[in-house]
């Protein structure tokens, strides 16, 4: 049996994962301390923190933090080594949960629970862009014609990615224009035809106008009967910036109802949904482990195997889905996804470096075009099941 590649490190100045740790987590720092009149005790903790990313080691977290002893297993072998050492997932995951012990967001106490990316998912939920973008469409949730146009909404919000921006120098109402690498759309639809008993878990991404773009095309798939239940899962607490958590959801919720047309149905529908049960809301800690999905607990599994189809949003997910690892681009998608108890489809703007599933004459168009940024600009993405 063929080794699997090399885990991603952050080691190598100048690559992508080196960059998101020594530039976006430190620029990250900085706007989360002036989004929010923090005290002394946040802003010594902070300091802290861009202290330890940069110049420090992984320390532990504090014997008493509710989830010491879970994040005692999950980083094993990674504490007192430098962040630029251990596996990519596992130390960006690991920055976001420092920054809310830094923030007080688990202590009792004036913060406890108060999001500190919240002001920029509200900005970004308060665009322009978001106001327009559902009402661009007379009817989404009652024609099959729409459904394409849903399910590329769906795919292109993703680069409403708010932890993306931060170093990227793109402006967030970049969302459509790119080209897919790959597309199994048409098999994907096959896979919900109209009037089955299908069960769809939608594994969210980011918040705002990505999610406004989910909560859309989960309306018509409701709509028209092409899945009977959905499952949206959402984070437990907030993550990578944008990720969308039970908040989230109702804000958009809230936001689409007070639009006009097509969009307040929509809205309207999702609500009633929601009250009914045929759209739940689920969090699981999982959805917050620096692991790849084939390390997912028996219980999230159970869940997993016993829906129809499982759709899986955004960078994030798929590099926990096919393994943060150094694939070939070419490395069939069916193969690294085969251990996942359930079809499973991907629908992900490019933003990291992980990619498979892509035939050999794509690849070297890809290169040839654009070197190696077509992995992690934004500008391309892909549509990709495993039945």
């Amino acid at each position: 049996m063929t080794p699997d590649p090399s885990v991603i490190l952050g080691n190598e100045p100048g690559s992508f994962a080196w960059g998101v740790l020594a530039e976006r987590h430190p620029a990250l720092i900085e706007k989360v301390r002036g989004a929010f009149p923090y005290g002394p005790g946040q802003h010594r903790a902070l300091d802290a923190l861009l202290t330890q990313i940069t110049q420090g080691v992984i320390e532990p977290l504090a014997d008493d933090a509710h989830d010491a002893a879970r994040w005692a297993v999950w980083g094993r072998g990674h504490f007192g080594r430098s962040w630029f050492d251990v596996p990519f997932l596992w130390a960006e995951s690991y920055f976001y949960r420092k920054l809310l012990e830094a923030v007080g967001y688990f202590e009792d106490g004036p913060w406890q629970g108060i999001d500190p990316f919240g002001p920029f998912k509200q900005a970004e939920l308060r665009t322009v862009e978001a106001d327009e973008e559902p009402t661009e469409l007379d009817h989404p949730g009652l024609s099959p014609a729409d459904a394409q146009a849903l399910l590329l909404g769906s795919l292109w919000g993703n680069r409403a990615d708010l932890g993306f921006h931060i170093t990227s120098g793109t402006a967030t109402t970049d969302t459509g224009g790119g080209s897919l690498v790959a597309n199994q759309s048409a098999l994907l639809c096959t896979l919900l035809p109209e009037g089955g008993p299908a069960t769809v878990c939608v594994v969210a991404d980011n918040a705002g106008r990505e999610l406004l773009a989910d909560l859309l095309l989960i309306d018509h798939l409701l709509s028209l009967r092409h899945a009977e239940h959905v499952v949206l899962h959402v984070k437990p607490y907030p993550y990578f910036v944008s990720d969308a958590t039970t908040a989230d959801v109702i804000e958009c919720l809230r936001r689409l109802t007070a639009m006009r047309g097509a969009a307040t149905a929509a809205g309207q529908r999702l609500w009633s949904a929601l009250s009914s049960g045929r759209l739940a809301l689920r969090s699981h800690v999982f959805s917050c482990a620096p692991l790849p999905y084939t390390d997912m607990p028996d219980d999230l599994r159970g869940e997993f195997a016993e829906v129809t189809l499982t759709l899986m949003k955004g960078d994030l997910n798929y590099r926990r889905l096919v393994g943060d690892r150094n694939w070939p681009a070419t490395t069939p998608f069916a193969d690294g996804t085969a251990y996942f108890p359930s079809p499973v489809a991907a629908l992900r703007t490019l933003k990291s470096d992980v990619v498979v599933g892509l035939d050999d004459k794509t690849e070297a168009t890809l290169v040839k075009a654009h070197e190696q940024r077509w992995r992690t600009s934004g500008t391309h993405a892909l549509i990709q099941v495993r039945r």
